[in-house]
């Protein structure tokens, strides 16, 4: 192993094609699996697993290719409030597109899209038929009739039966989505129920990443699994209906728990008489637990992510796009861990970087702003805001210097180029500030490289800012959070604001 990898990536994707395949023979051959999570740039997983691929779930899809066809679920509600998904800044609708397009350049095709609880709903309709003009099969389903409670309504022709029947041809059928809530249970069940009335022994199980079953209820991997679900108000608990059936403890969260007792009872139902599951945990094929090699190395990891998931959600709140309760749910998650927000190395220096350019800048009126890395090698670089750049262009141009040897005093973007995109901006484009957004300066960067030796080798540094951790004194402006996120740095700013204006453009 690698130095700071804590993840055998091998041995997981052996053991859980084995898994998946061996729990596929307890059926007729056909398998519904759930799959929870991201399929794709799981950086939840990657930071808190350290050496963890981050697309490792595609290439366990990969290995089952030849025996497993796929359906995208998606919420019709999420497409309709237009959900985002933060870590790219794209629309849940969007980035089943986005999907779609990355399972192809994978070589895996997806059989259909499933659009649940549908009801109608204007934006849903919309991208069904973007869809469906692009040659991709489309379903609806939509809310099951007596869920949860009216257990005969559930498992009839009315209930799951008033779902079109959607036709697969191998033994094994992912059922995945963008984010919790899609409807992939649902979907599962469904076809259970069509399969099981044309005489088809199929069944269901689940296939979530975190929590981590065979990890401690407080473990800092599991715990950070918390503060990521902290909006949707997700919690960790010992599977009480695990413990009963075998006596041992596993970890599962509240929502499995909760349906489980249902969950069973429809199984049965459908299943005429065996629902195959003594628990939540049962129902589960993950073996992530069993690739961790450095369990000192993930602990660490994910009380990072704990505190990187408490700025996150300060910063929504003060945006206005998360409530107070989801902030002090993870306040006591870091304070149950006796963390502090100064165990984030980069917040005093960026604060001190902030604080520098107010000294230097005495007797004018302005909000300043510091930002600061910390680089594989431990070095710490800042940076802060002026009227040329802004606190994000400016750090990462330091970094991109440090890391290539370059002087301090040689620069990489001339004043002409400075000048000449600050007065496109002003005289063209019409906005009131020239200072150069981390987008506009990567863009001034490259054209600066054409000609200038010390510009194009700081260029070739930026592939090493991945994964470095990076905080700032202020949320980040659109080109400058877009500018991080592609640059693949870990991102925390305090919820503040960079500039007294309203609308930031």
């Amino acid at each position: 192993m690698e130095s700071g990898v804590a993840f055998d990536n091998d041995k997981y994707i052996k053991e859980q094609s084995e898994e998946i395949l061996k729990r596929a023979t307890k059926f007729d051959n056909k398998l519904y699996l759930e799959f929870g999570g991201k399929l794709l740039y799981d950086y939840h997983a990657h930071r808190v697993l350290p050496g963890y691929d981050p697309n490792i779930k595609m290439r366990l899809l990969k290995e089952l290719k030849n025996q497993a066809d796929l359906l995208l679920c998606i919420y019709a509600g999420d497409i309709e409030r237009k959900k985002m998904r933060a870590d790219f800044g794209i629309t849940y609708d969007s980035d089943a597109l986005k999907l779609i397009d990355d399972l192809r350049e994978w070589g895996i095709n997806v059989l259909g899209v499933v659009i649940t609880r549908f009801d109608d709903q204007p934006a849903a309709k919309q991208f069904k038929n973007k869809l469906e003009r692009r040659k991709i099969k489309v379903y609806t389903h939509q809310y099951t009739k007596g869920y949860p409670t009216d257990i005969d309504l559930i498992v009839s022709d009315e209930g799951y039966g008033a779902n079109s029947y959607i036709e697969t041809e191998k033994p094994l059928v992912i059922v995945t989505g963008p984010g919790p809530g899609s409807g992939k249970l649902a979907t599962c069940l469904s076809q259970v129920y069509h399969e099981c009335k044309r005489g088809i022994f199929a069944g269901y199980a689940k296939f979530e990443t975190f929590p981590i079953w065979n990890l401690p209820l407080r473990h800092p991997v599991n715990v950070a699994y918390e503060a990521a679900t902290a909006d949707i108000r997700d919690f960790n608990m010992i599977d009480p209906f695990h413990l009963e059936a075998y006596n041992t403890n596993a970890i599962n969260y509240n929502r499995d728990v909760e349906v489980f007792p249902v969950l069973k009872r429809i199984l049965k139902k459908i299943m005429d008489g065996d629902s195959f599951y003594r628990s939540p945990t049962d129902m589960g094929v993950n073996r992530v637990g069993f690739a961790i090699t450095d369990d000192e190395a993930t602990q660490e990891a994910a009380k990072q992510e704990i505190i990187r998931r408490y700025y996150r959600y300060r910063c929504e709140y003060a945006m206005g796009l998360t409530d107070k309760e989801t902030v002090q749910r993870v306040e006591l998650l870091i304070n149950d861990l006796d963390l502090s927000l100064k165990y984030r190395r980069v917040v005093d220096p960026a604060c001190e970087a902030a604080k520098t350019a107010e000294e230097t800048d005495k007797g004018n009126e302005g909000i300043y702003c510091g930002a600061a890395i910390a680089l594989k090698d431990g070095t710490i670089v800042t940076g802060n805001n002026s009227p040329q750049l802004h606190a994000a262009s400016s750090l990462i141009l330091h970094a991109i210097k440090y890391l290539a040897g370059i002087p301090d005093k040689i620069k990489l973007l001339p004043p002409s180029i400075i000048e000449s995109v600050g007065n496109l901006k002003m005289d063209v484009l019409n906005e009131k500030n020239i200072s150069l957004d981390l987008e506009e300066t990567l863009i001034a960067l490259s054209i600066s490289a054409t000609t200038n030796s010390a510009a194009q080798l700081a260029m070739e540094s930026l592939k090493k800012l991945q994964g470095c951790e990076v905080h700032m004194t202020h949320i980040p402006t659109p080109g400058d959070e877009a500018g991080l996120r592609r640059l693949g740095v870990n991102l925390t700013s305090d919820p503040n604001f960079s500039t007294k204006d309203l609308f930031v453009s």
